[in-house]
Formats: structure tokens, sequence, C-alpha cells
């Protein structure tokens, strides 16, 4: 299932800026980067201290991953 990002304050999908790729507002970090970092075995802290990025962007994004897939799948 994908996410719709768009309903995430925490990030920006910006034509031309990274490809359109998600990344952290204001930054141009993809979020993909923070996943594929914790998948191997990278802490928040590290992720912090390796990018542009603060700890409350991060948890910004997660707790939305972690609401959305937890959402009931809407019915068309």
């Amino acid at each position: 299932m994908a996410l719709d990002w768009s309903r995430c304050p925490a990030v920006e999908s910006i034509p031309g800026k990274v490809s359109g790729a998600w990344v952290f507002r204001g930054t141009r970090m993809p979020v993909a980067t923070v996943f594929e970092n914790l998948e191997t075995g990278a802490s928040i802290e590290e992720i912090v201290a390796w990018f542009d990025v603060t700890p409350e962007l991060i948890k910004a994004v997660l707790e939305f991953a972690a609401r959305s897939l937890d959402a009931p799948a809407h019915q068309p």
C-alpha cells in the first residue's frame, strides 16, 4: 500500500526539486532515505547527524506512516 504523503505536513514534493520526490519540508532529503537507513539498522540520532533533518521531522513522518498503515482501507 502506498502512503498518501500529500496528507503529511512534514513533507513536500516540488517538481524539479530532487526530481519531485517527497522530501522533508525545507530540505532536499528524500523521505525514503530515513526508511532505507532505519532498515539497515541506523538510529534516528544517527540519521539526524548524517543528514540535514531534525528528530521532530523524522518522528512526524514515522508517526504519519504508522497512522496511515493502521487506518482502514477506503472502499471504492
